[in-house]
């Protein structure tokens, strides 16, 4: 848990909107960069960091001010762009895609759950590594900070990180394939596994 994000949510709880802006400027870099992986498209990136940043002033009492912000962004703008997707597609009639396998009455009711029982998931297999892969993957993953800043941040070697991060991808898929129940699971999967190229 980061000590500043959980002072952050607390003010949020209080509707203080300097510390909104405050988790906008720390986050809205690796938000805009995870959704853009995804998407392909910079306007399309923008319209739904927006909505991410949105939802999160929106929901702001019922986030856990001892949980994960940068993980509650994470899960939240990962189920837009499946939103997205599945819009775009339906629009170009794939009918057959795995995001059109439900019609949108039943989308809407699963919508619900869905992002609380991701970011859980998320958040649980994360707590499963050691206290340095779990830095490295919040770091990488869910901050977006490249290896090289990563590395100088932790005082290793950017090779460390990635090899730290290979082994720690290599758990969390694990865990979540084993203890994921949501069909959604595989694409936070690949939403997770998105940027391990070189950067």
């Amino acid at each position: 848990m980061n000590i500043l994000d959980a002072e952050l949510v607390l003010r949020l709880h209080n509707d203080e909107v300097s510390a909104f802006d405050s988790l906008y400027w720390k986050y809205h870099q690796a938000v805009y960069r995870n959704i853009f992986k995804f998407v392909k498209d910079a306007v399309t990136t923008e319209d739904i960091l927006q909505e991410v940043f949105a939802r999160l002033w929106e929901k702001r009492q019922d986030i856990n001010a001892e949980q994960s912000v940068s993980g509650w962004l994470f899960v939240i703008s990962f189920n837009m762009c499946v939103t997205y997707v599945r819009k775009k597609l339906r629009e170009q009639t794939l009918h057959k895609n795995i995001f059109l396998s439900d019609t949108d009455d039943e989308v809407a009711l699963e919508r619900k759950n869905m992002d609380e029982e991701q970011y859980h998931l998320l958040e649980k297999a994360i707590a499963t590594l050691s206290p340095k892969k779990r830095t490295i993957v919040t770091r990488c993953k869910l901050e977006g900070k490249t290896y090289d800043e990563v590395a100088k941040e932790l005082n290793i070697s950017r090779n460390t990180v990635k090899e730290h991060l290979s082994a720690a991808m290599i758990k969390l898929n694990d865990y979540m394939q084993r203890n994921g129940d949501h069909k959604y699971i595989v694409l936070l999967l690949l939403f997770l596994n998105y940027h391990d190229g070189p950067h």
